[in-house]
């Protein structure tokens, strides 16, 4: 078997990765921890860089993992063999797999994103959960939107929590920041109409043309999306026949984009 074995990290090094815990290091350094064996091998197939592979002895036995170790090897990224419980001060999970990697965040940018035309987008205005800006970012990857653009107030796209969420979507379609009003004037100036989701408004969202340039805007878990982006665009409201006030943020970005699919959708079972 080829020896797979890295060399051991120093305590400085060991620091720096712990301080990537913090969103404003991660900012300033960009790069993020990158925690589990799909996720990893996912990164390295989109092409993303992967710096550095920390892993335990007992993890490098495993075939996979000897296959994300080769496949940073020749990508001249940085190999360390830890022991297990030096890499758990690492991992934001439960159950480690014995494997956590540094990745340099891509340099998306809102102006390469909307100089490909993009027809469908999602705007994410100041969702503070983890759990559901990964989960509405990887329902835009399932319904086959351009790239998501996440205005302030939202929470940290590399929060391991939301990284996890994403289930590899992160790596398949761009996501980007900007500030709300450049980021509305831009959408409108490549042609992109905005769709707010607005819980009880009065034009539900099946009535609203989306074959065209649309961003789906969806807004805060308990203020819902802010009034410059409610201004800015169409309110479109999801039927709730039930009793319940309103929709997960999460749900209600998965029923609006499908809707957008329905309606683009030229299979005869959508007809």
């Amino acid at each position: 078997m080829m020896d797979v074995r890295g060399r051991s990290p120093g305590k400085k090094q060991i620091s720096y990765l712990r301080r990537l815990a913090g969103r404003r290091f991660r900012e300033k350094e960009g790069r993020f921890l990158l925690e589990g064996v799909r996720p990893v091998e996912e990164a390295l197939a989109a092409g993303w860089e992967i710096q550095a592979l920390l892993y335990t002895p007992e993890a490098a036995e495993r075939e996979r993992t000897a296959a994300l170790i080769a496949a940073v090897r020749e990508r001249r990224g940085e190999l360390f063999e830890v022991e297990e419980k030096v890499l758990q001060t690492l991992s934001a999970t439960v159950t480690p797999q014995g494997v956590v990697a540094v990745v340099r965040r891509p340099g998306y940018d809102l102006s390469v994103l909307l100089a490909k035309r993009p027809t469908l987008l999602v705007l994410v205005d100041g969702v503070q959960d983890p759990g559901n800006l990964g989960a509405i970012i990887r329902s835009a990857d399932a319904a086959g939107a351009d790239g998501v653009i996440l205005l302030p107030g939202t929470v940290d796209l590399y929060n391991p929590k939301t990284v996890r969420a994403t289930m590899g979507s992160l790596f398949h379609l761009p996501v980007v920041t900007g500030e709300t009003a450049l980021v509305l004037a831009s959408l409108a100036a490549a042609g992109l109409r905005v769709v707010t989701g607005v819980p009880r408004a009065s034009l539900p969202i099946y009535r609203v043309e989306l074959t065209g340039p649309v961003a789906l805007a969806v807004g805060n878990e308990a203020a819902g999306p802010s009034p410059a982006v409610i201004a800015a665009g169409q309110p479109a409201g999801i039927p709730m026949p039930g009793r319940a006030e309103s929709l997960n943020v999460a749900v209600a970005a998965a029923v609006m984009l499908y809707e957008a699919v329905r309606q683009r959708a030229t299979l005869p079972i959508f007809q």
